[in-house]
């Protein structure tokens, strides 16, 4: 009984301690500094169109696969490029996002444009400094 109120013991212990541990870890704001939000919400808000405003239609959906396709096979373009937001509505395209130069910008537009008409695309890519 003694060895079964040990172990025990010890167990409770040792959850007690990586308890402490735990929230020990764990980074404490300082007074004064404020902290900025990890993602960019915010920034997000109140852009048409959105990745939720993406039409259900198929063709809508096939234009959005074809380009996106089209820009993930294409190896010389950065992460960045190869995330961008693509969103159809009505056959008009909208891309979003940051890229890592003037010429992946021009290009990933014209890679949209090739599959639908150049007056069909708007682009609101940046160019990540």
């Amino acid at each position: 009984m003694t060895l079964l109120s040990t172990a025990l013991r010890t167990t409770a212990a040792i959850a007690l301690c990586c308890c402490i541990h735990l929230n020990a870890s764990q980074p404490v704001p300082q007074s004064g500094t404020s902290q900025t939000a990890p993602d960019n919400s915010n920034q997000n808000k109140n852009q048409t169109p959105t990745a939720d405003n993406q039409s259900n239609v198929q063709s809508d959906r096939m234009t959005t696969a074809k380009i996106r396709k089209a820009i993930t096979s294409d190896k010389t373009l950065s992460t960045y490029a190869h995330n961008v937001k693509i969103i159809t509505l009505n056959g008009s395209v909208t891309l979003k996002g940051p890229v890592k130069s003037d010429e992946e910008k021009e290009k990933v537009a014209a890679m949209a444009a090739n599959i639908v008409s150049t007056d069909k695309v708007t682009d609101q890519l940046t160019v990540k400094p």
